[in-house]
């Protein structure tokens, strides 16, 4: 399940869609639509707290949605009010360490060959920020799981998502390392500094790349395609015509290589355990009773002591505080 956007009456609209798949393709269809505002179904209870309203939750599991409900708070996260993003932001970062740990061995982890080499490229480039991709091949097949069993409408609102972190100044060195514009030219440095090459001769390969991956009926399997070209890589064009490589000295190269080694650090998390320990503490509930706790049965218990602990109700402000933080922490450890 993922958010995709659409332009209704020259507004964006926001619709929740999944992937499913239909012989050997995943395709991909609307589940609900959020209108211009998602953030209009965010509810804040009080403190740093916040859900989504239940009529979401009940809709998607009439829709036979229903497994995918666990998501909705990554769907809706955006739109969430920045203060409580940012207070909240460590617990969610635990918890994708968490999810990572938690997911099994799969043996296609192992076997990269069902991707298309566009996505690799792309996936490539925004995880080491490195233009020379001539050693892709030797990159651990892992790498790339994130594109697995998703349809490709899926895969595209991913990569925008995703390039939303790069800095204008690097948009051209991208469009240049993903199309591999670089198998063209023989210069010894052409890998690691495009700008030295002859331009017309890297815009010319960069239209002939741009066309060919238009009619590529393996990248496109499942979507609908047009003479003109695809709505999902006119970015790409804009991106390569409409901005200039960035001035390099040694050290913005410097930094940019020290940014581009942390762009996934992670900080330390609590365990499970202490998770469960300390939220059974709080919320007066045996850590095996809270283990055993579905989803949605945490989160009526939650919004039950958040009643009796808000401070607008007389409540404790320092116990709802950390009620909040508790609630958010194990209810990340719900599959």
């Amino acid at each position: 399940m993922y958010l995709a956007t659409n332009r209704v009456n020259g507004k964006t609209h926001y619709i929740i869609r999944e992937s499913y798949q239909q012989d050997d393709i995943f395709l991909s269809r609307d589940l609900i639509d959020l209108g211009p505002d998602p953030g209009s179904h965010i509810i804040y209870p009080g403190g740093n707290a916040f859900y989504i309203e239940e009529g979401i939750e009940d809709r998607l599991m009439e829709l036979g949605a229903g497994e995918s409900l666990d998501q909705l708070e990554d769907i809706f996260w955006r739109f969430v009010h920045p203060e409580i993003r940012r207070v909240l932001e460590p617990f969610r970062r635990r918890e994708d360490r968490h999810r990572a740990n938690r997911e099994p061995k799969d043996p296609r982890d192992h076997a990269a060959g069902s991707f298309h080499m566009f996505d690799k490229r792309r996936v490539h480039y925004l995880k080491f920020g490195q233009t020379d991709q001539r050693h892709i091949h030797r990159v651990p097949a892992k790498l790339f799981r994130g594109l697995r069993n998703k349809s490709r409408d899926e895969i595209e609102h991913g990569f925008m998502d995703m390039e939303a972190a790069l800095n204008i100044r690097e948009y051209k060195s991208y469009t240049f390392a993903i199309f591999d514009l670089q198998q063209f030219f023989y210069e010894s440095m052409a890998a690691s500094h495009p700008q030295i090459l002859n331009q017309a001769q890297v815009d010319e390969y960069f239209i002939e790349r741009i066309c060919r991956l238009n009619v590529d009926p393996r990248f496109w399997a499942g979507m609908e395609t047009a003479d003109r070209l695809h709505d999902y890589l006119v970015r790409y064009l804009v991106m390569h015509f409409d901005y200039d490589y960035a001035a390099e000295s040694f050290m913005e190269d410097y930094l940019r290589q020290f940014i581009n080694s942390r762009r996934h650090y992670r900080p330390p998390h609590k365990s499970t355990a202490a998770i469960l320990k300390e939220a059974g503490t709080i919320l007066g509930v045996a850590s095996a009773d809270l283990k055993k706790m579905s989803r949605r049965e945490l989160v009526r218990l939650y919004r039950r002591k958040a009643q009796d602990l808000h401070p607008d109700k007389g409540g404790d402000h320092d116990k709802f505080v950390r009620l909040t933080e508790a609630y958010h922490g194990l209810i990340r450890t719900k599959k």
